[in-house]
């Protein structure tokens, strides 16, 4: 690490890193200033390729991030500090063993991920969402709120848009209910999706968008572009903005269902819904824009309403009471995701919402999740099984021409 990055330094010093300066201007700089270090010539080639990267990358990419954004076994990138650097990788955390060269470096690399995203990140500023050029999710967080050194979190999605097939191979879901849900989403019926953090909520948003009618009209609403909607033509994508270095000109999700509403969409999609924008949300939903999806972090789909409950009073002072029959008149139906114990992310049940009696929103349970054992490896035997519950607001149903079968009536 000491050579590399002393070579490093000189390759910057006899560069005018420039908008000019190609990237194969510096590469073969890095090998001039390489073949002046006589150890390196009893490197092997592979060994002099890797240094060769290392260099670049910590010149023009993301220093030794560029390796894990690369790696496509890499699910999850989290970064505490400059020394400490952990990875997920097929469920399953670990230590990397490469690091930063100091916090000054981590922070160079920050402002260079949140600035081609057009964010600004300070100590005045100190938290702020933002993604990467290929769509990863990206959550910076810097001192003085961060105590142990600037703390950045990457969220990978996959190059290829998972569909029901993958999902099916997974054993995330059965075919009967991808069956269900396709024709829910066909006919229009108001899904939210819950889970907990790195449940899946929007990679499966994304695949139920596939059901989606191509003539449709689509607009989707995120903090941070992630859904990858590849199938609808007319398609509108909006992103929030923060608030500038004088706290004005802030663009909150709130705005943008407001401003969505006059652009005569079919749907609405909100990727996530964390704060008061879920009175919008719900505005929305009960005001014909019905087949609209959304997701939201909840331990169960109970847990969910009431955490809409708690997010809609957050923003407006109303009486309990018409907040839930609000909520009872916007959604129908709730798939809840979750990870188990073998790191495995599955659809745990799916649920009717149906009205609002004596105080109480009234959910029936249409699907579960039920655990038959496990393998010898730790890998867990269950399918989400239908209870004696069936889909009791069928009029969507029948307006849309979709015939109900045995299994769905």
């Amino acid at each position: 690490m000491e050579l590399t990055q002393k070579i490093k330094e000189r390759v910057i010093k006899s560069l005018d890193l420039g908008k000019d300066t190609t990237d194969q201007i510096i590469l073969e700089q890095i090998d001039i200033e390489m073949s002046k270090e006589e150890e390196i010539q009893y490197f092997s080639v592979k060994e002099k390729l890797s240094m060769q990267k290392d260099i670049f990358n910590g010149i023009r990419r993301l220093d030794v991030l560029q390796e894990l954004v690369e790696n496509k076994k890499v699910t999850e990138i989290m970064i505490n500090g400059y020394q400490d650097i952990f990875i997920e990788e097929d469920g399953w955390i670990r230590k990397w063993h490469k690091t930063f060269e100091s916090t000054e470096k981590l922070a160079d690399v920050v402002q260079q991920i949140v600035s081609k995203a057009n964010r600004i990140v300070n100590e005045a500023n100190p938290i702020v969402d933002t993604r990467l050029a290929d769509g990863s999710r990206v959550n910076v967080v810097l001192p003085p709120v961060a105590l142990n050194g600037p703390i950045v979190t990457i969220r990978k999605f996959p190059e290829k848009t998972m569909e029901i097939e993958d999902l099916l191979a997974y054993g995330s879901i059965t075919e009967e209910t991808a069956s269900f849900l396709q024709k829910l989403v066909t006919a229009k019926y108001n899904i939210f999706i819950s889970g907990g953090t790195g449940s899946g909520k929007t990679t499966f948003l994304n695949v139920l968008s596939n059901y989606i009618p191509q003539d449709e009209r689509i607009i989707t609403i995120e903090d941070s572009a992630e859904l990858q909607i590849n199938n609808i033509p007319n398609l509108v994508k909006l992103e929030t903005r923060n608030a500038n270095v004088e706290g004005k000109n802030e663009i909150s999700i709130r705005d943008l269902i407001k401003s969505a509403l006059r652009m005569r969409p079919d749907r609405i999609i909100v990727g996530e819904v964390r704060d008061a924008a879920a009175i919008d949300m719900l505005s929305a939903l009960n005001t014909g824009h019905d087949g609209s999806l959304s997701t939201g972090h909840a331990n169960s789909s109970e847990d969910m309403l009431s955490r809409l409950e708690t997010l809609v009073l957050m923003g407006m002072e109303i009486p309990l009471m018409a907040v839930r029959r609000q909520i009872a008149s916007a959604l129908e139906i709730i798939v809840h995701l979750g990870r188990l114990r073998d790191k495995s992310r599955r659809v745990l049940s799916i649920v009717e919402v149906l009205s609002c009696e004596n105080g109480e929103i009234q959910t029936v349970p249409l699907y579960e999740f039920v655990e038959e054992g496990e393998t010898k490896e730790g890998k867990i035997i269950g399918s989400l099984q239908r209870t004696k519950y069936t889909l009791t607001q069928v009029e969507k149903m029948q307006r849309a021409g979709i015939q109900m079968e045995e299994e769905d009536a």
